[in-house]
């Protein structure tokens, strides 16, 4: 499996418009974040989490042309304002694209993009998006075909007083935009090889030490850190306080899972 890291930024991305911060003013490309999505590579299928606004260029930037499901974790703007974008890909492969996600998120995509449900012809149009809304269960797991069979498991994150999703799929799973991880998903990510995961938001002068805790206490083989905030300080400077096994993501990385 191939993990691909489309943004490894927050809402604002990096670097902030107008702003003199040094992160935002720095040089180093690692520093230059998109807004938060990943892109995962198995068999012959290839799945999208989150499609931020940011998604056209990132497709584009990594020459990346097919998607067969994308799954979202929230319903804010960061993590759905790319869903538009999606038009050549459902016109290249003739084919609506599936969105998996909790059923409040997709009442939210449906209202927030009321006009990508107008047409109900499984016809695919050329001027238009085509999605189809499919609702996840956090006590379900999720097959998909490909050469391999594909399993995800949703799992439950609180995003301050949100309900929000991450992923698990066989042992690789992705937590953006977490405040809290109850016990119950914390015991579903035991055996991980890699484990992707924000800075855990509670006051940003303890996020990182409260973050790594929560990496020890899963007990990952590898790590990495995404959703960064300027705040947290350069690229470099973050990766020289970190464990060994863990590393700050960065826009355009690629991993393996084996």
């Amino acid at each position: 499996m191939k993990i691909t890291f489309l943004g490894t930024g927050n809402s604002q991305g990096i670097p902030i418009i107008g702003s003199n911060h040094p992160v935002c003013l720095s040089q180093n490309p690692k520093d230059k974040r998109l807004r938060s999505s990943i892109f995962i590579e198995k068999g012959n299928q290839c799945f999208l989490i989150d499609c931020s606004p940011d998604f056209r260029f990132q497709m584009l930037d990594n020459n990346y042309e097919k998607i067969d499901a994308i799954f979202i974790t929230h319903e804010h703007y960061d993590h759905i304002g790319g869903l538009e974008d999606i038009r050549p890909i459902n016109v290249k492969k003739k084919q609506i694209i599936p969105v998996y996600g909790l059923k409040r998120v997709l009442e939210n995509i449906r209202k927030r993009c009321f006009h990508l449900f107008y047409e109900t012809s499984k016809e695919i149009k050329t001027n238009i998006s085509q999605i189809s809304l499919h609702e996840l269960n956090f006590h379900k797991k999720y097959s998909f075909k490909s050469e391999k069979c594909i399993i995800i498991y949703p799992l439950f994150i609180w995003h301050g007083n949100l309900p929000i999703l991450g992923f698990r799929l066989e042992n690789f799973a992705y937590i953006t935009d977490a405040s809290e991880i109850p016990i119950q998903t914390m015991k579903k990510l035991k055996g991980l090889d890699t484990l992707v995961i924000n800075v855990l938001r509670k006051k940003m002068d303890n996020a990182l030490l409260h973050t790594l805790h929560i990496i020890q206490t899963i007990h990952p083989k590898r790590t990495f850190l995404t959703h960064i905030s300027h705040l947290l300080g350069f690229h470099d400077k973050i990766q020289k306080q970190l464990p060994n096994n863990v590393y700050v993501a960065y826009d355009g990385l690629k991993i393996i899972i084996k």
